[in-house]
């Protein structure tokens, strides 16, 4: 029974939501104390909560990387056309819960810092929450929402990378790019044993560590130079079905349970519509909805991309909601944002859990309506 659960599609995002709800539990409990503590408790002069979300994360962050090369060399993404709709609608579910949030917060230059908070989607919750909906979901609908949610891991990682880096140094970062591009050459050697790439991975988080990027990144950029083959099995293909049940099932879990441990007492209506709290919900509710729809009824209304003919408008509707859950990564680049202010992260987790909540329930209502109506699968036009 146990085997045949973890092998089931929406696994991941249950027992991700678990996690998340067993941090809540323990936040607001006796237990609070020894939580907190835990989290703080510094091994190798880094804390258990840093080595959680810059140390294991990095492993979560090569498999997106390995995951996004895959789909780009062998997937759903290999043709420019395939990429045309979920690129463009992550694009839009990107820029605009962002602008909503900026517009919200536009008056304090601290609370800004989290503009890209409500722009990233959770894919292990958005597809656990469309695979409940049961097999009537037509497969067209869950490939196009993974594609959107690895458009828009890609758009958060050159986000990260770009705005949410401290000061440089400038040798570690030449030593990284020395470390990369012995991954390149490794590459252009045609090596396909994993552990090389494995090892220079580390010790490149180690450079970007000291070199003021986001040591995360490091799996991203390890990623792009492991091996892939158009076709056959390849060394992205081995290294990303060794990760998956271990990302999956440990890492992000353990960052879930690290990371939305938020003290409820106290909290009262002043909190849920606070500047920061605000703007994540309504980017995430809002914002997301308003910028995929909108952005791929202009894609196909202008001609530049075409909407699958098993997908209905509404359930397109249905989908850009599903897209508000923003969990892992929204709380991922809070922590970055607001890594010096503690009581701004406290809005953004009730933010992220609020519209993420929120997110999820209007899109399954609104998919579970026109899943297996004839009247909807059929319409052509809005």
């Amino acid at each position: 029974m146990f085997v045949r659960f973890f092998r089931s599609e929406p696994a991941a995002g249950i027992v991700l939501f678990l996690s998340a709800a067993l941090a809540l539990v323990v936040a607001n409990t006796a237990l609070n104390d020894t939580y907190q503590n835990v989290l703080e408790y510094h091994l190798g002069g880094l804390s258990i909560h840093y080595w959680i979300n810059d140390g294991l994360m990095a492993l979560f962050f090569l498999l997106v990387g390995l995951e996004i090369k895959r789909e780009i060399v062998e997937g759903e993404l290999s043709t420019w056309g395939s990429r045309a709709l979920p690129g463009l609608a992550a694009l839009g579910g990107m820029v605009v819960p962002a602008l909503i949030f900026a517009a919200i917060n536009r008056h304090d230059a601290e609370r800004l810092q989290g503009w890209a908070i409500p722009a990233a989607t959770d894919i292990a919750f958005a597809v656990g929450v469309l695979t409940l909906l049961g097999p009537r979901v037509p497969s067209a609908l869950r490939i196009l929402l993974v594609s959107i949610a690895i458009f828009d891991d890609l758009g958060a990682i050159l986000v990260i990378a770009l705005f949410y880096t401290s000061s440089l140094a400038l040798g570690w970062l030449a030593g990284s790019a020395g470390v990369l591009i012995g991954c390149v050459i490794l590459n252009r050697m045609g090596v396909q044993r994993i552990s090389p790439y494995l090892l220079l991975g580390v010790i490149l988080w180690f450079c970007l560590y000291h070199s003021g990027v986001h040591a995360t990144l490091a799996g991203v950029l390890v990623a792009m130079t492991v091996p892939a083959r158009a076709k056959g099995y390849s060394a992205v293909q081995i290294l990303e079905h060794r990760l998956d049940n271990w990302v999956s099932f440990l890492i992000v879990p353990l960052f879930g349970f690290a990371n939305a441990g938020l003290v409820l007492v106290g909290m009262g209506t002043d909190d849920l519509f606070g500047s920061v709290s605000l703007g994540v919900i309504l980017g995430l509710v809002v914002g997301k909805q308003v910028g995929i729809f909108g952005a791929i009824w202009l894609a196909v209304r202008s001609g530049v991309a075409v909407r699958p003919m098993q997908i209905s408008w509404m359930q397109l509707y249905g989908l850009s909601l599903m897209c508000g859950i923003g969990f892992t990564m929204s709380l991922f680049i809070g922590d970055l944002a607001f890594e010096r202010a503690p009581h701004l992260m406290d809005a953004t987790k009730l933010g992220v859990i609020v519209g993420s909540v929120m997110s999820g329930i209007l899109g399954a209502i609104v998919l579970k309506r026109t899943l297996g109506s004839a009247s909807e699968t059929g319409e052509q036009t809005a």
